[in-house]
């Protein structure tokens, strides 16, 4: 019996780059700093917070856009942290997770036919997710200089049209580490100020960013804000990964649409882990904290790092480091990062995988995002380099 012929809705789309190198990783009994989750555990008091939700009966369907309660210590980090103040009640809405943030955000506000401008290299769910809404991708690259990735504004400018509905930004990037400063959210708000362009801000690593720099959120730009889906996660702050609980801020009008697609694609999230989660953000320390956390593994791995023969790039934000690697191999990224994973037991990610047509730069990413005796492990082998 033969079976029905079924035409994919994503031509392009195979398995991702981070589950092949990950299982790569296993197999040949890598240490894994391709893909960017912790190896370390969450804090026993949030878990424990979890448990109490459970336990007190918090195990059915919540509101739809989120626990009440969770929304509210939402609002009030971002207005305490960047001076905006939303409404609980209408401006923000709980997810599971940022990618499901990111998808809803899409297929709320772009149409058949809609140009949604990506800066590319991009965290890899946003161009799926942008076909499925029956949108066009139209990509922006970075330029790398000696200061790092930066966006060329006045290309991103020059790809605008008459037909541009989003602009997806990301900061602090994955996968180059570098950050958004206020000049670059003054050039974009420039670019959009007049039109009706609207901007999605995936800022899941926000509680990331070192050396004294802040976190340059579109919350703080009038202009921007009025304009945004401003996108986070919990689980890259509060190393959850698996829980897949994050959320997005937006302006009423906005958030109206968001919520009609997100009662369909989702409806809600898992009960007690918002109730925790909401307990748990009542002390801001965790995530006040975060940027000395990483950036003390960052500094230890860069410094391991500075004894092989890969070329360090600025490493400002995220808990990922790009490294070139011209002086190890002439491999493509993709052949070097498997090369590395089978036989210097360490897994990268090559940074090609990022770009909707793959461009060579002979850069790989590591995520530094473990405990100290795995980078250690991971440099020991890296050294040989």
């Amino acid at each position: 019996m033969n079976s029905p012929t079924l035409r994919t809705k994503l031509p392009a789309v195979g398995t991702t780059v981070f589950t092949r190198m990950s299982a790569l990783a296993v197999e040949h009994s890598a240490v894994n700093l391709g893909q960017g989750f912790p190896d370390f555990a969450s804090d026993p008091a949030l878990q424990q917070m979890v448990s109490d939700a459970m336990r007190a009966g918090h195990n059915q369907y919540p509101m739809m856009s989120g626990v009440p309660a969770l929304r509210e210590a939402i609002a009030a980090k971002v207005a305490t942290l960047y001076g905006h103040a939303y409404d609980a009640a209408t401006e923000i809405t709980v997810t599971s997770g940022a990618s499901q943030a990111v998808q809803t955000a899409i297929l709320c506000c772009v149409h058949p036919g809609d140009e949604v401008i990506v800066i590319e290299p991009a965290y890899d769910c946003y161009l799926p997710n942008i076909t499925l809404a029956g949108g066009v991708t139209v990509a922006v690259s970075m330029e790398l200089g000696a200061d790092g990735y930066s966006v060329p504004w006045h290309k991103l400018a020059a790809a605008v049209t008459a037909r541009t509905r989003l602009i997806i930004i990301n900061s602090p990037h994955n996968p180059t580490g570098s950050i958004l400063r206020e000049s670059d959210l003054q050039a974009l708000s420039d670019i959009v100020h007049g039109t009706d362009i609207l901007v999605l801000s995936d800022e899941v690593y926000e509680h990331m960013v070192f050396d004294g720099a802040r976190h340059e959120s579109v919350c703080r730009h009038a202009d921007l804000v009025a304009r945004s889906f401003v996108i986070s996660s919990f689980g890259k702050t509060y190393h959850v990964t698996g829980w897949k609980v994050g959320y997005v801020a937006a302006p009423k009008a906005l958030m109206a649409e968001f919520r009609k697609v997100h009662q369909y694609n989702v409806f809600t999230v898992n009960t007690p882990m918002q109730h925790g989660i909401a307990n748990y953000m009542a002390d801001p320390k965790p995530y006040l904290a975060l940027p000395s956390f990483y950036q003390r593994k960052r500094d230890l791995f860069r410094e391991g790092l500075a004894k092989s023969r890969f070329t360090l790039l600025p490493a400002d934000g995220t808990y990922f480091q790009c490294v070139r690697y011209a002086a190890i191999s002439r491999l493509d990224e993709a052949a070097f990062s498997e090369w590395l994973t089978t036989e210097i037991k360490v897994a990268a990610i090559p940074v090609s995988a990022f770009y909707s047509q793959p461009q060579e730069s002979g850069i790989v990413r590591f995520c530094f995002a473990k405990k100290d005796e795995t980078l250690q492990l991971a440099l020991e082998r890296l050294s040989s380099l």
